[in-house]
């Protein structure tokens, strides 16, 4: 069998060496977003800031949510 320059092991190495590296850069996305999650959920953090803004006034936020996703909608 005639080769046209294209070794089907090469191409395989080198999709498995990009699914890998999608994989480690997914992974690593992942934590980030999980420690910055973590940070704003303490005390002072801006989620928990939400969380008891949204008990407080549960209908002044989804007036706000309402609002902010029709500045959204209409970037579209």
């Amino acid at each position: 069998m005639a080769t046209d320059g294209n070794d089907p092991r090469s191409s395989l190495d080198k999709a498995t060496d990009a699914v890998l590296n999608v994989t480690e850069a997914v992974q690593t996305t992942t934590h980030s977003i999980a420690g910055a999650i973590e940070d704003s959920r303490r005390p002072s953090g801006t989620l928990n800031q939400i969380a008891r803004l949204t008990r407080e006034a549960p209908l002044g936020a989804l007036a706000i949510a309402f609002l902010i996703g029709i500045m959204f909608a209409r970037r579209r």
